[in-house]
């Protein structure tokens, strides 16, 4: 047998330590290494109960002052010390209950007495239009999860009689003892012989092979809140797997996908749009059609717009979730610049340029001694 620790090393702490200090180190390896938190570690179950064997020992004044004075022969009947505990020589207690009294539970993550548990979370994905996202709307999803057997009314049984377990004797945990240095050990388990249910069925039914759920496809009504963007979910309570053994049933999770708009785009409860105008709407103003989510609206361009300017229609966004407001859109003009000019367009523009200040003929002399048409260059053309 390996020799034991000492255990103020086992908790990490000075043999002056106060009883605080004790009871902190504990707290913090009792979190670190409790079962629930390291499932199948045989290691870390023995680091558990080794520091619930130190805190016993060095959280109780005489049994400390014993153990200062004796070590662990103090505890140790054969080694002719002061032995504390039963005829096996130990304190008899279980590290489980000390750390369930010192914590008062473990974050209510632990099975009851019955082995209830809480049933899986289920994931579905739906698609929606923009507008649907946009305004909201009612889904029906398929949803393919374990349901109660209806021919045997979920008991699993043929008869739809169950009996107690003769293993747990109807508890649906059993109770198993470790000898060690410090006594028994006591540890509770799920009883495997009926899963924590604390009943067994005898006659097993045929439609569910005893388990008392089948798995079906079912549909679900969904309603889908105005102003849900692309991505994000919603949590409908208890549509999720069933539990067991009288837990609560899991989740239904709905992530939503969002398809683009031919026309709009969105980020977060803004609505955004494109909208192209010619040189002479932008020079001389004019009252041009937006797309809004609600339909088209008219817009007025003021003479002058430049290129890149952008327009507020203010409330024309999307819903806000669990609000009365709304966004707002915007709209980004951009001028065009013609192409592919007759003869007579460009006469036109040139009779602007010249009434403008000349620009075009200015750059077409340029030092050629002449005035006329120089207007390839300007526009990108080779002489």
């Amino acid at each position: 047998m390996a020799e034991k620790r000492d255990y103020y090393e086992v908790l990490g702490v000075e043999k002056t330590a106060t009883d605080e200090e004790i009871k902190k180190a504990y707290r913090k390896l009792a979190m670190k290494y409790h079962p629930d938190h390291n499932p199948d570690n045989p290691e870390a179950e023995a680091k558990f109960k080794e520091a619930g064997e130190a805190y016993a020992v060095l959280s109780d004044k005489e049994k400390r002052a014993q153990y200062d004075q004796f070590g662990h022969a103090a505890f140790d009947q054969t080694a002719g010390g002061y032995g504390y505990g039963d005829s096996a020589g130990g304190f008899g207690f279980d590290v489980s209950d000390i750390f369930e009294s010192f914590f008062g539970g473990f974050g209510g993550r632990r099975s009851s007495a019955g082995g209830a548990r809480a049933g899986d979370d289920v994931r579905v994905v739906i698609d929606l239009t923009f507008e649907e996202a946009a305004f909201g709307c009612e889904k029906e999803v398929n949803v393919t999860k374990n349901v109660s057997c209806t021919a045997c009314e979920g008991t699993g049984s043929e008869s739809k009689t169950t009996t107690r377990c003769p293993n747990c004797g109807g508890r649906g945990t059993v109770n198993t003892a470790r000898q060690t240095i410090l006594g028994q050990i006591m540890s509770s388990s799920t009883c495997s012989r009926c899963n924590g249910s604390g009943k067994v069925v005898n006659d097993p039914c045929k439609a569910c092979a005893g388990r008392g759920y089948v798995r079906k496809t079912v549909k679900v009504k969904v309603r889908i809140p105005a102003g849900i963007d692309n991505g994000q979910a919603i949590s409908m309570n208890g549509m999720g797997e069933p539990g067991t053994n009288g837990g609560p049933a899991g989740n239904l999770l709905v992530s939503v996908r969002v398809r683009k708009h031919s026309v709009l785009k969105r980020d977060g409860f803004d609505v955004y749009v494109d909208k192209k105008i010619s040189f002479v709407q932008a020079s001389l103003g004019d009252t041009i059609k937006i797309p809004t989510l609600t339909g088209t609206v008219e817009l007025t361009i003021p003479e002058g717009t430049q290129s890149g300017a952008v327009f507020k229609l203010r409330g024309l966004g999307i819903q806000k979730i669990q609000s009365s407001g709304k966004g707002d859109e915007f709209v980004t003009v951009t001028v065009e610049t013609p192409k592919r000019l007759n003869s007579e367009q460009k006469e036109i523009l040139k009779r602007f340029d010249a009434a403008s200040g000349g620009t075009l003929e200015s750059a077409a002399a340029g030092g050629q001694g002449d005035s006329g048409y120089g207007g390839k260059k300007i526009f990108g053309k080779k002489k």
